[in-house]
């Protein structure tokens, strides 16, 4: 079952990346998988701290989670902008030029 889902969710990042474009489709990811695991690492470990069972703390993620959220939005944009940092480094080294109508 798990292989299903991942293929499930492999099949709609191709998609998605051949919809956007690879840039957008990666910045997505990033947008949704680093508070994600934020939320659920914070809440393991909080489980595991106050009620000594991991389970009942993925459980209470909810109010954290909003936290957690807010919270991850800085480092989120940070990735992105090193992600958009690096592909324009690599466009400003194109030259544009204008062409010229043999005619004149």
């Amino acid at each position: 079952m798990t292989y299903l889902f991942l293929y499930v969710v492999g099949i709609i990042l191709i998609w998605w990346t051949y919809r956007v474009g690879w840039l957008e489709a990666l910045k997505t990811v990033v947008k949704v998988i680093v508070p994600s695991i934020l939320i659920v690492l914070f809440n393991i470990k909080a489980g595991r701290l106050l009620f000594k069972s991991p389970l009942v703390g993925l459980l209470s993620a909810f109010p954290t989670s909003i936290f957690i959220f807010r919270g991850s939005l800085p480092l989120v944009s940070y990735i992105n902008n090193w992600i958009e940092k690096k592909i324009n480094k690599y466009d400003s080294e194109v030259i544009d030029t204008d062409s010229v109508p043999l005619d004149d």
